[in-house]
């Protein structure tokens, strides 16, 4: 449960949300990306209202779960084809994505035979065929290796260098250091004393 959190993200941040299991950080960006209707209070993403704007705002929001939501028994080509069709994306951009993602070898593979990290790196390349202006990512770095890790660093900052914001939970800074802006805390649902809210001045 979120006790008054209020903290802001400006255009071209990074921020980690950090903070113990049960402390928030996954409740806040599922509210983010309207999978939860806050009770109280409001949530705003790219200028709109979480609840009143939902629709318009799934549409700017790239949102990684901590469980990858992929089609077991689809392949990786199937499940990024499904993918596209709902984005109203050509099929022709599929394939470019699964060898940037590193999975052009398994393109036909079926996905339930994927290792953990070849999964996130399958759910990272949907993400990239969204182009979302806001990512909202739940321990993006879980069970992937270096060069995924890599691979991650490099989706965001590209949605950076365009305009855009990335927010993600974290148990552990290491892997983001290099591309994080701040770190706001939370503890027991609430933004942790001294934790800083707003960015500095660039």
């Amino acid at each position: 449960m979120l006790r008054g959190v209020t903290f802001e993200v400006g255009r071209g941040e990074t921020v980690a949300l950090m903070g113990p299991n049960g402390s928030g950080k996954s409740t806040v960006l599922r509210v983010l990306a309207t999978l939860i209707r806050p009770n109280a209070g409001n949530a705003g993403v790219a200028g709109l209202d979480s609840v009143r704007d939902a629709q318009d705002v799934r549409g700017r929001v790239g949102y990684l779960a901590h469980t990858p939501g992929l089609y077991d028994d689809l392949t990786a080509r199937e499940n990024l084809e499904f993918a596209a069709d709902m984005l109203g994306l050509p099929h022709s951009a599929v394939e470019a994505t699964l060898e940037r993602a590193g999975l052009g070898n398994v393109s036909l593979a079926r996905v339930r035979g994927f290792s953990a990290g070849m999964q996130r790196r399958l759910a990272l390349a949907r993400l990239m065929m969204r182009r979302p202006e806001v990512l909202l990512l739940d321990e993006p770095y879980a069970n992937l290796d270096e060069a995924g890790v890599e691979l991650m660093n490099s989706v965001i900052s590209e949605v950076i260098e365009s305009g855009g914001t990335a927010l993600l939970a974290l148990h552990e800074l290491a892997p983001a250091r290099a591309i994080l802006d701040r770190a706001i805390t939370l503890a027991d649902g609430r933004v942790a004393a001294g934790s800083p809210q707003r960015a500095a001045a660039h």
